[in-house]
């Protein structure tokens, strides 16, 4: 095939086959056609290896992919380097360890209101309430902004997963006229102002100016968006696996300390971010295939962190794995930089929950519907909590 001419498809992201079990279809691909191509998402990379290559090359592989403004995501050096300088310290130890009696205050309500003793729709019923509470509390967001922002979520995984570009516009303005209300209200409020992170980012400065409300706009969103749903996923997957290995739950009952390592184990199995996604600066070559520049390449976490030559058994439950080879958050100069507050909130998140209840099962007769593409983990996911 030459490099101007159209690339057949390899596989359809959407189709009944691939959605009916995203993670099996995955693996399927990752030694069928571990990089394929689709209409819906370009080049897919499925393998350890060659994701990590990606990760690793940034200079060959460009994360400018979105239309939108993205800080620092869809930025490459120096700039990109610039900005993280001003996100990072907002992670930092020390604010972690003030962030934390929040988020076990917020985690310990939220699982002694869970219902007992019969069906519980758990997402509904903690995982959302948990991830919008604890992210919300963490930004210094009013309670009223909760359900708008719920809201907001669903639409925008709407738009996504149509491609539909109005939608996608639309859906971006009404989040930006939310978070430019709480900006103004801050300048407004003057010295009065809380003292909290949407605060603080006023004061920030980029050189020698200060940011932009748009630059601050975008950073609030790829948080928003990246902690709400994906925490959110991930206590749902968290919840289901625990209830569908009583061993291992019984493990951490009776272990919390292991709570760490198997909470990232847990979601190394069964991912609760899908993809990511670059672009090639120029012609290279991938797992043999020719790849021309300005190709859009979508890099398969759910994939890569199932690899077998990484990993032996993808399904084995392990706590000895090296740390570094996970991909839950990352790897290289875009590895995850909220990492340190998503570990915090998902440990505190299972420890009350595990500490709160005597048994968490999963409910006869009743499966739980498991998310779409560009979604993870559960829709819906009833379980029983004693």
């Amino acid at each position: 095939m030459s490099m101007n001419e159209k690339p057949t498809n390899d596989w359809d992201p959407r189709s009944d086959d691939i959605t009916r079990d995203q993670a099996a279809a995955y693996d399927d691909m990752r030694h069928r056609c571990p990089v394929a191509h689709s209409d819906y998402l370009n080049l897919s990379l499925f393998r350890h290896d060659d994701v990590m290559r990606v990760l690793n090359d940034p200079e060959t592989f460009s994360s400018a992919v979105s239309s939108y403004l993205s800080v620092p995501n869809g930025m490459d050096p120096p700039e990109h380097t610039q900005y993280r300088s001003i996100i990072e310290p907002y992670f930092s130890p020390q604010r972690m360890a003030v962030f934390e009696p929040v988020c076990r205050e917020i985690a310990l309500r939220l699982a002694n209101g869970l219902s007992r003793g019969g069906k519980v729709e758990f997402n509904a019923g903690f995982a959302q309430d948990f991830a919008m509470q604890i992210q919300c509390a963490f930004l210094g967001w009013p309670q009223d902004l909760h359900e708008p922002l719920l809201h907001w979520i669903r639409k925008n995984r709407e738009a996504t997963l149509t491609g539909d570009r109005n939608a996608l516009d639309r859906v971006a303005l009404e989040f930006d006229t939310y978070i430019k209300g709480l900006l103004a209200q801050r300048r407004e409020a003057g010295a009065d102002a809380p003292d909290d992170i949407t605060a603080s980012l006023l004061r920030d400065r980029i050189g020698d100016r200060l940011l932009q409300d748009d630059e601050i706009v975008s950073i609030l969103r790829n948080w928003t968006v990246g902690e709400l749903g994906t925490i959110a996923a991930c206590v749902g997957i968290l919840a289901h696996y625990l209830a569908e290995h009583p061993d291992v739950q019984q493990r951490l009952r009776e272990q919390p300390s292991l709570l760490p390592k198997a909470i990232d184990e847990i979601l190394r199995i069964r991912a609760p971010l899908i993809a990511n996604r670059r672009i090639s600066t120029k012609p290279v070559e991938i797992g043999g295939r020719e790849v021309p520049a300005g190709q859009r390449i979508t890099l398969i976490w759910a994939s890569a962190n199932r690899d077998e030559t990484v990993f032996g058994d993808p399904d084995e439950f392990r706590l000895d794995r090296d740390p570094a080879s996970n991909l839950l958050y990352g790897s290289g100069i875009h590895d995850c930089p909220g990492a340190p507050l998503a570990r915090l909130e998902l440990r505190i998140g299972m420890e009350e929950l595990l500490a709160r209840t005597t048994w968490i099962a999963l409910v006869p007769g009743s499966l739980p519907t498991k998310a779409v593409y560009p979604a993870a983990g559960f829709s819906a996911l009833p379980l029983c909590v004693e």
